[in-house]
């Protein structure tokens, strides 16, 4: 089976990136990170890319862009760099029609919540906001929702009495950290069967 050529997408620090990239260097995901893509040029997480020697490109929005025009430019590095595999890590941008239809089923994100709970931003505070008893993270497909695309996996983290967003997002980052990879594992040995809404693992 051969290897399946990644392409992440960060904004910020890339603890999720780092992440997947470890699992990849021990040989546990059977694929390689060929281009690490950003929104942002001071992205902490692109530190990772340097040390690791993979290559990464910083993508601005220009004065004319659309999003749609935006993402085209994306795309087209996509294609050159024959990417299998999009992980979104932390990235900021929510993705236009042309690029989610172009790799349908092949974009992974990572959301602190369970799904279809508290989707979008502040996922945490809505989380103790609301009085919960559970919480945790989701990684699921992309579609043209906002955090609404089926579902691969979720972990659980329960939400404490004395918990704040800032503590509840520690102990999910934890697992966030452990799902992430595992989904991106299974991707790349072609074990995850998409039906409808429906995530399957063969």
């Amino acid at each position: 089976m051969k290897r399946k050529r990644i392409a992440v997408f960060i904004s910020g620090r890339g603890s999720n990136f780092k992440a997947i990239l470890d699992e990849v260097k021990r040989g546990v995901i059977n694929g390689e990170i060929v281009t690490v893509i950003s929104d942002n040029v001071d992205a902490e997480g692109l530190q990772f890319a340097v040390e690791s020697g993979i290559e990464y490109k910083v993508f601005l929005k220009q004065p004319d862009d659309s999003r749609q025009s935006y993402f085209e430019r994306i795309i087209s590095y996509l294609q050159e760099c024959n990417t299998d595999l999009i992980c979104l890590a932390g990235f900021m941008k929510i993705l236009s029609k042309n690029i989610v239809d172009r790799y349908r089923n092949r974009i992974l994100n990572i959301h602190p919540a369970l799904l279809p709970s508290f989707p979008g931003e502040n996922a945490q505070a809505q989380a103790v906001e609301h009085g919960v008893k559970f919480s945790g993270c989701t990684v699921h497909f992309i579609d043209e929702g906002v955090d609404s695309g089926p579902i691969v996996i979720q972990e659980v983290v329960p939400v404490l009495d004395d918990d704040t967003e800032h503590t509840l997002a520690s102990r999910i980052l934890e697992k966030e950290h452990r799902a992430y990879p595992l989904a991106v594992k299974l991707f790349c040995e072609d074990r995850l069967l998409v039906k409808g809404r429906k995530v399957t693992r063969i």
